[in-house]
Order: C-alpha cells, then sequence, then structure tokens
C-alpha cells in the first residue's frame, strides 16, 4: 500500500484540490477527525479525513486519527504555531505535505528510507544490543508505542520477528 496522505494545507481551495484527486485514486473521505468505528487501525478503510484545525484540541484529533491509520487533509496554516505542530506531530508518523499537488510516494524497493525516524532510532538501538526497554526509554518513547513502532518496523521490512527486523534493518541500511 502506499503512504498514507497526510497534508496541511492553509486554504478551503488547496483542501479541495487534494480531496479530489485522493477520491479518484479510491479514498474515501468524510469530514471532521473524530472516529466513533471501534476497530483500531483503520488502513484498510482507505479513509482520509478532512477539516478546519482551528485549535489544538481539534488538532490531537487529528493526529489520533493519522495514529489509527487514516489519511489527514488539515485546514490551518503550517507557518503558524498550531500548523508547525500540527505537522511536527504527523510527521512523527510518516510524510507531511503542505503542497496540495504533493502525491505520496508509492513503495519503492529504499524500504529503511520509508521508515519514521522513530523507527529507524530504535533499530538502530537494538542493533547497538539496547533491549526494546532501554531503547525506548532513550527516544522518551512508552514502551507500548516502542513495540507498536517495532511492529510497523517488521511489517514494512517484510518480516516476522523483531531479531529479523533489525537484521534486515543492518543489510539494507548500508
Amino acid at each position: 500500500m502506499s503512504e498514507m496522505p497526510r497534508y496541511v494545507v492553509p486554504t478551503s481551495t488547496d483542501a479541495t484540490s487534494v480531496l479530489r484527486r485522493l477520491a479518484r485514486s479510491g479514498w474515501h473521505t468524510r469530514e471532521g477527525f473524530a472516529l466513533a468505528e471501534a476497530a483500531w487501525d483503520m488502513a484498510e478503510a482507505r479513509l482520509v479525513l478532512f477539516g478546519r484545525v482551528p485549535d489544538a484540541e481539534t488538532a490531537h484529533l487529528a493526529v489520533l486519527a493519522a495514529a489509527r491509520g487514516t489519511g489527514i487533509v488539515a485546514i490551518t496554516d503550517p507557518a503558524a504555531d498550531l500548523g508547525r505542530a500540527l505537522v511536527a506531530d504527523l510527521g512523527r508518523l510518516g510524510p507531511v505535505y503542505a503542497d496540495p499537488d504533493t502525491e505520496p510516494e508509492p513503495e519503492s524497493d529504499d524500504v529503511v528510507g520509508q521508515l519514521v525516524p522513530e523507527q529507524r532510532a530504535l533499530l538502530e538501538r537494538l542493533a547497538n544490543g539496547e533491549t526494546i526497554a532501554a531503547a525506548a526509554a532513550a527516544e522518551f518513547l512508552s514502551l507500548r508505542t516502542a513495540n507498536r513502532r517495532i511492529a510497523q518496523a517488521r511489517e514494512l521490512l517484510g518480516v516476522r520477528t523483531t531479531r529479523e527486523a533489525v537484521l534486515a534493518y543492518l543489510r539494507q541500511r548500508d
């Protein structure tokens, strides 16, 4: 599957442009960032949530929805404090685009390049002999978040165990 679309754009016109292109590509769009669905992982639904982000509470809902696997098209000034914070938070999950004409990259052979910085940092620490708990603490992550990032990295690298993920990471990194 290609990367989840994550956009922070300044105008409704930009958002409409992105949403039309995503809808043509098979994504389902829905206004608002609150998710009532019981399933945690929403990636298979190919759902993109969109709307204005006027405050930190709405930004929090957008980030939570993105963490659950939805695409996001947030309308807020990416240069303002709230916009920069939103871009930074979404950026922990993967690439964030401010240009409505930029499309998420399809999967490539460079799997290590597709890992988010947290995943690379955790795998690097594991390769250096640290435990997941120690790596999580060093990266200021909860153990649960670290385990989730490692699980996502295993899936992306196409392996079943954390040890195999570290080995695959080391092979592809060099």
